[in-house]
């Protein structure tokens, strides 16, 4: 994925396709909003919001995010 903007793009479209957004994720979570997308958009790291978010989509963080965790991460989950 090329950018921040386009992942975070790419992420809110498959938590849509799965039936949730950013939003439910911080209700599940019992956490502001703005939080979760800081974290999907790359403003900030949390490992917690990293996973809720893939679990959702049914892959690991290291596939969503693979420049937070080095280059060895998989590419499962991205176009």
């Amino acid at each position: 994925m090329t950018g921040t903007r386009e992942q975070h793009e790419f992420i809110k479209m498959r938590l849509r396709l799965a039936g949730s957004s950013l939003a439910c994720i911080a209700r599940e979570l019992g956490i502001q909003p703005t939080t979760v997308t800081a974290t999907s958009q790359g403003k900030r790291r949390s490992r917690r919001i990293e996973q809720a978010i893939a679990r959702k989509l049914g892959c690991t963080p290291q596939s969503l995010w693979p420049a937070r965790y080095g280059e060895t991460a998989s590419e499962e989950g991205l176009p």
